[in-house]
């Protein structure tokens, strides 16, 4: 806890004094007002320090203000916190993993009486549950020592829900080999291995489960289940409508807890609303086929739970009309004023500033300057709550307050899965391989021979005639899976060599020579870049530091990888031609951000070339609010632009007063001149034509140039592969990020209710995607009757500047809950309480373009849904790209996309007609690999 100093100065104010005295019994309600900002977090956690021996829970209206307790209270109390959030499906098991283990867990440590402080919310509150019954009967716990034999282990894992794979890799599997058993679940801080002595467990370790490798050892693991379908069913099969093994939250509270309870409106109260939809909910889930309760069975009604929760001493923050003022007020605005910031610190009462990270707090004592920040006594710490406020003896501030920074709650996810790989995945039965001494063959899997007194597992290759090739697993570099164009079964099946014969070294030597003429090829075509002089920029100076300290999240070790590449090559006296691909969302406008600063303190302009004036928009919003407080001039070019303000913004790029200029292929006409550009920043490449390329390739060979891009067009990057260009890749996702889940369906009215239904009811916003102007207003209308409380708003690129403009600002505002759209949304909007897709007619956009599309959602801790609807029948090629996206969910996943994108377009549009031939016989992965070695060889 960093914080004590907060609630030290909390516990002198004389209302905290007479809330002591004057604290309801139960069946009371005290109302409490003045409690602005993170204040009423802070009363939360002096009430558990005060009163150690009774449990808090704190109710709030919706999902989003539950977030927002939690996170205020890790940075209050060191006590046992835990969050019940409320489902996101009406049924009676939560698919959504992160949520279920929550709800698990904080219920087991409330049954076990470890937990001080719950955090959950109304709706929650009022579902019932058979959780409480089935981590009674089904609670695994497994320690060293313990006779308890491993099938049935693995049998009461199958029962509690686990799902039996090759290889466990993120929550809710386990996997079985010899006398080995791995398990990750519910409780569980990290998977778990075990190891059999007999029936008796002899070992028990953690491991990574990205390398698989066994860690620190254990004394024993409790595993909870995953759902409660053995409960239910038993349960189900009673006579009585009502079993009374499902409980609600409040049951199992004991009944001293105090309640915190937020406000609740007649609009707000969400357990009403709830309650009033649930029944035509559950009607749309049974017409889709869905097996689901009663609404008696999985709620309890309005008029019971206001009973229920009203029986608990209850301390109600609300301003009108309050028992019991505290009198606290929010903290002036700074706006970014440092002078106001500084005159304010030296005004009564002294301050505390709170920063985010380590980064924000060494920038905020350089900003304030040592000597100013001892004189006026303002102490810094590291502590990320939501809102300031002012208390009679402390002043409380947040940093991203002072600048203006919308802050987004961004908890580590609670379970971890192993991380996505550049490599298309494991290796299946039956595949083809390639090896590279043996050619073509087929893989049989993985077996473990006995080889003198030991035993070795060897990847098992089948050849012509059926001879066997046993392939140890460390020597496995020697195999590639054999990839080619058109593996959606218009091409028939590789040749399979003969084990020992001749033939798979003609091929290979002939494949080598055909690579050597084409590789010398292109490297001329890439020297000459190499070979002209360029600008190279100066060192990073403090101000550099100061940007990249500043950002508001710590950095993915990938992050810190490319902006050292970046900075490297702009260092060099020759012009870089760097590509940088990182899934949506991963952080690459702010490594482009650092670069566009480091070129301006080198005294030249840069330029940041964008498809869409959305993205040049975005763009402008994003690089605007991180270099604020340095002089740099940002201006943004774009059909949201009138031809005057074009004209004179034209006019100060021309005369070097403009530093930094955002904008489409606008920037690359004619009448486009630059005082002296030093970098120019490509976000999303293969969107731009044939003759912006043209400009582009041209560019190249003076400046600096950056690519952006999420899912590379295959040329782009397997030239990069190959080591002709400069790749960086950012394969580390955020830590709060969930895979999408992906769904292809034909359109359903009562699917879609659903998932407009939920998204909305959890707070959220809903792309829709329909991609033509001609029916887009009809099918608004038909979302709107579908999502009667919906505000629906409509944008499309036939719309005045001006309205297309201010849809998109309510949309990102949140006065917008559902947006009608053509693919103008397809990047440039980042709305992270946006996480349902919906795209209409999904088989008439490319690969690319859908990964795009699904990468507006998914950007915060939430589970992200996107729903690509099809007509019944669609060609096979369609198929197949809407099987790719439904497969490839993981985060990471568009570099993978972009391998599958190549087979499916043939290899051919790569290059060309002969070589294609070559990598058709030896496989794609394989001839990349050659490629790449002749290149460096050369």
């Amino acid at each position: 806890m960093t914080l004590k100093p907060v609630l030290n100065a909390f516990g002198t104010v004389p209302a905290v004094r007479d809330l002591t005295e004057r604290l309801p019994a139960r069946g009371q309600v005290l109302r409490l007002g003045g409690l602005p900002g993170s204040s009423g977090a802070v009363l939360a956690a002096w009430l558990v320090q005060t009163f150690p021996q009774r449990l808090l829970t704190i109710v709030a209206p919706t999902p989003a203000d539950a977030e927002r307790w939690l996170t205020d209270l890790s940075h209050l109390t060191d006590e046992v916190t835990a969050l019940y959030p409320q489902r996101e499906a009406l049924g009676e098991d939560e698919p959504h993993y992160e949520i279920a283990g929550e709800r698990a867990e904080a219920i087991q440590a409330l049954l076990q009486g470890r937990l001080r402080v719950l955090v959950t919310t109304a709706r929650a509150t009022a579902e019932r549950t058979l959780l409480p019954a089935a981590l009674d009967r089904l609670r695994l716990t497994l320690a060293v020592g313990e006779r308890r034999p491993p099938l049935e282990v693995a049998r009461l894992l199958e029962t509690m829900g686990y799902k039996r794979v090759p290889t466990v890799t993120e929550v809710a599997e386990f996997s079985v080999r010899g006398g080995i058993l791995d398990v990750y679940g519910f409780g569980m801080a990290a998977p778990a291995r075990l190891e059999w002595w007999g029936d008796d467990i002899s070992s028990l370790r953690g491991f990574d489960l990205t390398t698989q490798r066994s860690l620190q050892e254990l004394s024993e693991v409790t595993v909870l289940p995953i759902n409660t379908e053995a409960i239910r069913e038993e349960a189900d099969s009673r006579p009585s409508a009502l079993p009374p093994s499902r409980r609600t939250l409040l049951e199992l509270l004991p009944s001293d807890t105090i309640v915190i309870e937020e406000a609740f409106g007649p609009d707000l109260d969400e357990v009403t609303r709830a309650w009033n939809e649930a029944e035509h909910h559950l009607d749309v889930a049974r017409r889709l086929g869905e097996q689901v309760p009663s609404r008696d069975a999985i709620f309890e009604g309005p008029d019971a739970w206001r009973a229920h929760i009203e029986a608990f001493p209850r301390l109600m923050l609300r301003d009108d009309e309050p028992d019991l003022q505290f009198g606290f007020f929010p903290p002036e605005r700074i706006d970014r004023d440092l002078n106001r910031l500084r005159a304010l610190l030296g005004s009564s009462p002294p301050s505390l500033i709170l920063c985010d990270n380590e980064g924000q707090l060494e920038r905020m004592e350089e900003l304030l300057e040592e000597g100013a920040r001892f004189r006026t006594g303002a102490t810094l710490a590291i502590g990320a709550l939501d809102g300031g406020f002012v208390l009679p003896s402390l002043r409380v501030l947040t940093d991203h307050e002072i600048f203006r920074r919308a802050r987004r709650l961004r908890r580590p996810r609670r379970y971890r899965q192993a991380a996505p790989s550049a490599a298309t995945g494991a290796l299946t039965l039956g595949d083809y391989v390639v090896h590279l001494e043996h050619g073509i063959g087929v893989y049989r899997g993985i077996q473990t021979i006995t080889v003198g007194e030991s035993t070795l597992e060897v990847a098992i290759v089948e050849y012509e005639g059926g001879d066997r090739l046993n392939v140890p697993l460390y020597r496995l570099d020697q195999l590639e899976r054999y990839r080619s164009a058109g593996e959606d079964g218009d091409r028939p099946p590789p040749r399979i060599h003969r084990l020992g014969g001749t033939s798979w070294q003609r091929v290979r030597e002939k494949t080598r020579q055909a690579i050597k003429q084409m590789a010398a090829e292109l490297l001329d075509l890439y020297a000459r870049r190499k070979v002209t002089g360029g600008y190279a920029f100066p060192p990073d100076t403090k101000w550099q530091r100061e940007l990249e300290s500043s950002f508001l999240y710590e950095d993915t070790p990938d992050q810190r990888k490319a902006t050292e590449e970046l900075k490297r090559d702009m260092e060099q006296p020759r012009p870089m031609d760097r590509l940088l691909v990182g899934d949506v969302g991963y952080g690459k406008t702010e490594i482009a951000v650092r670069a566009a600063f480091k070129a301006v303190q080198g005294g030249k302009q840069v330029a940041v070339l964008v498809p869409t004036t959305i993205l040049a928009e975005q763009h402008g919003r994003t690089f605007t609010e991180r270099l604020a407080d340095f002089p740099v001039k940002i201006e943004v070019l774009s059909r949201f632009r009138t031809a005057k303000e074009q004209k004179a913004a034209l006019a100060r790029l021309a005369s070097g007063e403009t530093d930094v200029v955002i904008g489409t292929h606008r920037l690359l006409s004619k009448d486009v001149a630059f005082k002296d550009l030093g970098l120019l920043v490509v976000d999303e490449e293969h969107r731009f034509g044939v003759k912006h390329k043209e400009r582009l390739k041209a560019l190249r060979l003076s400046v600096d140039v950056l690519t952006l891009t999420a899912t590379p067009i295959p040329r782009t990057l397997h030239l990069s592969l190959a080591g002709l260009r400069d790749l960086t890749l950012i394969e580390t996702p955020p830590r709060d990020r969930s895979p999408i889940l992906t769904f292809v369906e034909p359109w359903d009215d009562p699917l879609l209710e659903e998932a407009f239904a939920r998204e909305i009811d959890r707070g959220g916003q809903v792309f829709a995607v329909h991609n033509r102007i001609e029916t887009i207003d009809t099918v608004a209308a038909k979302v709107q009757s579908l999502a009667p409380r919906a505000r629906v708003g409509v944008a499309h690129g036939q719309m005045s500047a001006e309205d297309l403009e201010e849809v998109m600002r309510r949309f990102v505002a949140g006065e917008v809950d559902i947006l009608v759209s053509t693919m103008i949304v397809e990047s440039g909007l980042d709305v992270p309480n946006a996480n349902t897709m919906v795209v209409h007619d999904a088989h008439r956009f490319g690969l690319a373009q859908l990964y795009q599309l699904r990468g507006r959602v998914g950007r915060s801790h939430r589970r992200a849904y996107c729903y690509l609807l099809v007509p019944d029948t669609i060609d096979a090629d369609a198929e197949e790209r809407l099987k790719v996206l439904e497969h490839h969910t993981d985060l990471g996943a568009g570099y993978r996309i972009a391998l599958k994108d190549l087979e499916l377009r043939g290899a051919g549009n790569l290059l060309g007609a002969e070589q294609s031939g070559h990598a058709q016989a030896v496989g794609f992965d394989l001839y990349m690999r050659w490629l790449e070695e002749t290149v460096r060889a050369l």
